[in-house]
């Protein structure tokens, strides 16, 4: 698969994992600084590595969001949140995921997480007719 394919597999599925509005907003803030960073992201993270058949979705968003967790990257982390929502991905199941993260990557990380999932969901409830 060439460059061009993996761009167009990894937008498909950046858009089914993100929303449209996350991803247009991205492409709409596109300049000669950051074309060529989000081009990498949606060949590489989107079009190779989200696209391979070892994992699906769920899996890979709720080891994505403890990694995130873990690495206290809070900006990424709650898009993420919202996101896994749009793979299955429920809010039992995150609280589970933040609970066990208590233990390996510390109670400041889970509380701190704990507090941004529910702004995501307060946020996606709001959104919610």
């Amino acid at each position: 698969m060439d460059d061009k394919s993996h761009y167009e597999l990894g937008m498909n599925v950046r858009r089914k994992v993100l929303g449209d509005s996350h991803v247009n907003r991205t492409l709409d803030n596109l300049n000669p600084f950051n074309s060529e960073f989000q081009d990498f992201i949606s060949r590489y993270a989107w079009g190779e590595i989200w696209t391979r058949p070892g994992l699906d979705h769920p899996m890979r968003s709720m080891i994505t969001i403890a990694m995130l967790i873990a690495l206290n990257r809070e900006a990424e982390l709650k898009m993420h949140l919202r996101a896994a929502f749009n793979n299955g991905v429920t809010r039992d199941e995150l609280k589970e995921l933040i609970m066990h993260s208590a233990l390996y990557c510390g109670l400041p990380a889970a509380n701190a997480t704990m507090h941004l999932a529910q702004q995501v969901f307060d946020e996606l409830d709001a959104e919610s007719p």
